[in-house]
């Protein structure tokens, strides 16, 4: 019987995991994501999806290790999550008017496979006063997430339109890793399609 260990205290990688009924237990990995800077976002944030499939130990054959990160870039700058409300802010202003990219990485291995790739969402935002982004920042929502806002919670008013995966958004391009899954014998459908 093959098991699932989710490499993140993400509750929103949990949650999107849990609705589908797929059993996992949580590992959190130790790893200093400011020590990682490559020469492009996407190759920093597969390289640190990587380094935190990595921090887990195997015990056996039938453990399977998935982590992600997930980081939004915007004119050329990685955003990460806010480290004060001023931060915070800078952010939801630079994406004021524009397109931005979401870029999650997943990792995904076991003691004889591994699989690392990430998936790109582009976010449009509609043009935002500073009394709006005043306002959101004194909410707790920007504080514990890439980019400062969920698009799922009150950021969604915020959002003109989106290309790409809207999961990949909120931490996790779950289709994307159901079909990884299956490559890795773990019996994703009969979890979500119970008889």
């Amino acid at each position: 019987m093959k098991q699932l260990i989710l490499a993140s205290s993400s509750p929103r990688r949990q949650q999107l995991l849990s609705e589908l009924g797929i059993t996992f237990k949580v590992i959190k990995p130790k790893i200093d994501e400011k020590a990682v800077s490559l020469p492009t976002p996407k190759e920093t944030v597969e390289t640190l999806a990587q380094l935190k499939a990595k921090q887990i130990e195997l015990n056996s054959k039938d453990e399977i290790v998935l982590a992600a990160d997930t980081i939004v870039v915007c004119d050329g700058e990685i955003f990460e999550k806010p480290v004060s409300k001023d931060d915070a802010f800078r952010m939801m202003k630079t994406y004021s008017g524009k397109t931005h990219d979401v870029i999650t990485a997943v990792a995904i291995r076991s003691l004889d496979q591994e699989v690392v790739f990430s998936v790109t969402t582009t976010v449009e935002f509609w043009t935002l006063t500073d009394e709006e982004i005043v306002n959101y920042i004194n909410t707790d929502e920007p504080y514990d997430k890439a980019g400062a806002y969920g698009i799922q919670g009150l950021a969604r008013i915020f959002i003109k339109r989106i290309s790409g995966d809207y999961f990949n958004v909120i931490g996790l391009p779950i289709s994307y890793v159901i079909r990884e899954l299956r490559n890795f014998g773990l019996d994703i459908d009969e979890k979500i399609f119970p008889n």
